[in-house]
């Protein structure tokens, strides 16, 4: 007889404790981990957290970058949490992010300053959302009709995408280029009635636009009668075509919806703070990033949001961080632990571990024992 040490069992429902603690412990544990190999490189984590703090929330301008750096983040992180929902694994949220910026940035060039922007400005960010949405078509098509795997298409997507960009800026003299400027090469800047009116500092109101299309998705996968159908092809594709429900037409649906939101990212980012598509400015990671986002958020909608703002205090303490002698590279770090420990969390939230009761051996016989009954 052997005794096993642990056996992991499915939790089934969970409560909202559980979904709620597992994920800020993940947090913390990120932190200690990397404090602990800070403090072996001799540097003082606390020194290096303190920096971070007061760099993403010590001072209005800090919050306002906070905002800036969290605004694409909360659609990046919507569109993989969208995507990941119906297990369509769509890694290519930064090539869709670069290509909504392209087409949004294209789109307010090509109607000059004859629009309001009362029309302008929706235009853009409609146009960034079909730029991803056609970005995202390459990888989906192929993925249902003839059973590609996306991860790989919308993997090398991005890195096409980025050279797309370059070219535009760098390598040509196309509309996106800015002909006045003839020293290094940058972007043309969009007609001003295609920008977000600022709030504070340079914070737009792009972040209350994000906020409302993340509540809008939130609504469209859990409220409504496609969200459901949609759910149901996540949680089992045999059950859905059981029911009746069009497999194919979801995944495809569902796909190019997640390649709308990385585009709608990239149009409010060209049409919010950066005004052009600039690479310098849009080469950020943003679509990877979002990958954490919605990973340490369980793929919940909502959660995104608070989640993303963490994340864009990180991005904006990163320069901070050089006046004290830390490497910006400190906060990739930070965020490659957050997306170990948020997929370990994932897997406790899903199941538990626990201590079994002795049992026999596989292999081993058990010969049943009789007692012997002496007649009446």
């Amino acid at each position: 007889m052997t005794k096993r040490r642990f056996i992991v069992e499915p939790r089934g429902l969970v409560s909202w404790k559980v979904r709620l603690g597992v994920p800020v412990a993940s947090v913390l544990a990120a932190f200690i981990v990397a404090g602990i190999f800070l403090f072996l490189t001799g540097v003082n984590p606390i020194e290096v957290y303190s920096e971070m703090l007061d760099a993403a929330f010590g001072s209005p301008r800090g919050i306002s970058e906070t905002l800036i750096s969290a605004t694409p983040l909360i659609l990046t992180g919507v569109a993989a949490a969208i995507a990941f929902k119906m297990l369509v694994w769509n890694i290519g949220g930064e090539g869709q992010f670069i290509l909504g910026a392209i087409v949004a940035s294209g789109v307010a060039i090509w109607l000059g300053d004859g629009v309001p922007s009362i029309l302008m400005i929706p235009i853009v960010i409609v146009a960034g959302g079909l730029g991803g949405a056609m970005w995202a078509s390459i990888a989906a098509i192929p993925r249902v009709y003839l059973g590609t795997n996306e991860i790989i298409t919308t993997l090398m997507l991005n890195f096409i995408a980025l050279a797309l960009m370059n070219f535009l800026i760098f390598g040509s003299s196309s509309p996106w280029r800015d002909p006045e400027v003839s020293t290094f090469p940058q972007g043309r800047p969009i007609p001003e009635s295609a920008r977000i009116p600022e709030i504070f500092f340079r914070l737009t109101g792009g972040i209350f636009i994000a906020i409302a299309l993340a509540v809008f998705a939130w609504y469209l996968i859990g409220k409504t009668r496609w969200g459901f159908a949609v759910r149901i092809v996540g949680d089992s594709s045999d059950t859905a075509r059981y029911a009746g429900i069009g497999v194919a037409r979801k995944i495809l649906t569902v796909f190019l919806l997640s390649g709308a939101y990385a585009g709608f990212a990239g149009g409010l980012f060209v049409a919010g703070p950066v005004g052009a598509l600039d690479p310098r400015s849009l080469d950020l990671g943003l679509g990877f990033t979002g990958i954490i986002v919605a990973a340490l958020a369980g793929l919940h909608l909502i959660a995104i949001i608070p989640v993303a703002i963490l994340m864009g205090a990180l991005n904006n303490a990163g320069p901070s961080l050089q006046a004290i002698g830390v490497p910006t590279a400190t906060v990739t770090m930070l965020q490659g632990a957050i997306l170990i420990f948020a997929v370990a969390g994932e897997f406790f939230i899903n199941n538990r571990i626990r201590r079994p009761d002795i049992e026999p051996d596989e292999e081993s016989e058990v010969t049943p024992v009789l007692e012997e009954v002496e007649p009446a």
